[in-house]
């Protein structure tokens, strides 16, 4: 009986400590969003929408917002494995960004990327090069 109680306490506390941290860091990234080796460059504000699923290996940077479509509460990012995302981008709506893809500072991403390895950047984005992120991120072996 004192283990189920004691777990909704600390899980609470646990909560709020997240909340705290989120206001002094500038964060608003709900859990289970992102999949292990996230990798955060700086503090500032970066704001997540908790519909969005972001695969393993991402690193991002200050100023990022990774949204909905107006009006469409459910329509947030899918992004696949080894993702860098630069200062400022911002991407909304139902899209999907494939594996290993780099996407430059202040980007507006609105639209899906299927080729892998590639960099995209612009606004709207568009595919600038075929570097992706193969020598951005340092993945873990």
């Amino acid at each position: 009986m004192w283990g189920g109680v004691y777990n909704k306490i600390l899980f609470k506390y646990f909560i709020i400590k997240r909340n705290k941290l989120g206001i002094k860091l500038g964060f608003s990234i709900p859990l289970n969003v992102f999949d292990s080796g996230l990798s955060i460059a700086h503090i500032g504000p970066i704001i997540v929408n908790g519909g969005a699923k972001i695969g393993k290996n991402c690193r991002i940077h200050v100023g990022v917002n990774i949204g909905t479509k107006a009006g469409f509460e459910h329509d947030a990012p899918i992004l696949g494995d080894n993702i860098y995302i630069g200062p400022g981008a911002k991407l909304f709506g139902k899209i999907h960004i494939a594996d290993n893809i780099a996407i430059g500072a202040n980007a507006v991403v609105n639209k899906s990327f299927a080729e892998t390895g590639i960099s995209i950047a612009g606004v709207p984005a568009k595919k600038i090069s075929n570097k992706g992120t193969k020598n951005i991120i340092k993945l873990n072996k």
